[in-house]
């Protein structure tokens, strides 16, 4: 399974930090991203990285801004938002996927239930 946590309400310009804890068969998967979805909007792709090498990927819209990481001991995922946006309220995912390196909706396996983010103006 998938637990994602850290959401909350902060002011544009702010930062805030969402985790993801991995378990069971999740752990297996060689690739974890975070997605997100807007009031209205279909799901996104924001970041992803590699269990193995930790190669880290962005959407275009968050790099410089976002960073991804890895805490294999903890298998824990993080993403660390900063100078945030009103545009990036919405609720965040995370997901795990056998594909390497996919932004793929559909190329990802298991879903954590999504935390939500609120980033006001």
């Amino acid at each position: 399974q998938l637990q994602a946590s850290g959401g909350g309400l902060v002011q544009a310009g702010g930062s805030l930090r969402v985790s993801c804890v991995a378990s069971g068969r999740t752990l297996s998967m060689y690739t974890m991203g975070w997605f997100r979805q807007a009031p209205g909007k279909e799901r996104e792709f924001v970041a992803g990285i590699s269990w193995s090498i930790a190669n880290k990927y962005y959407a275009d819209s968050v790099k410089g801004r976002f960073t991804i990481s890895s805490d294999n001991a903890k298998n824990t995922v993080y993403l660390q938002m900063n100078s945030l946006k009103p545009e990036d309220t919405a609720v965040y995912y995370c997901a795990a996927g056998r594909k390497w390196m996919s932004t793929i909706e559909a190329e990802y396996d298991y879903w954590g239930q999504g935390t939500q983010v609120t980033v006001s103006s």
